[in-house]
């Protein structure tokens, strides 16, 4: 949860969830991310194992980022997630519900 709740995290994982790309294709998937912060996040994500950085003899030399097998295991971690939070929102808007219904005047019989 350390890297994962850092910002930009989730939607490196979602722009590399197609296949490998390449530094300025993830940049241009991650809108408003700057070079120095998609930076930082892959060197982190390839340091615990959930990205792997792949160098391409050119010429030009090319270098490639694509999730590790571990990486890929983020999908489900997301997906229960969302799902979690859906339960919260529901959970949430039934109390709001329940609180709306009891400030009601009642009627006299």
């Amino acid at each position: 949860m350390e890297v994962l709740g850092k910002p930009w995290t989730g939607l490196v994982f979602a722009a590399l969830e197609g296949g490998p790309r390449r530094f300025g294709a993830l940049r241009d998937a991650i809108s408003d991310i700057g070079d120095r912060m998609l930076s930082v996040r892959l060197r982190e994500l390839e340091q615990r194992g959930l990205v792997l950085r792949r160098v391409i003899d050119g010429p030009p030399v090319r270098v490639e980022y694509e999730l590790t097998a571990a990486g890929r295991g983020f999908r489900e971690v997301a997906d229960a997630m969302r799902k979690w939070g859906g339960i919260v929102m529901r959970a949430r808007e039934e109390v709001e519900m329940a609180g709306k219904e009891s400030e009601r005047p009642r009627k006299r019989a």
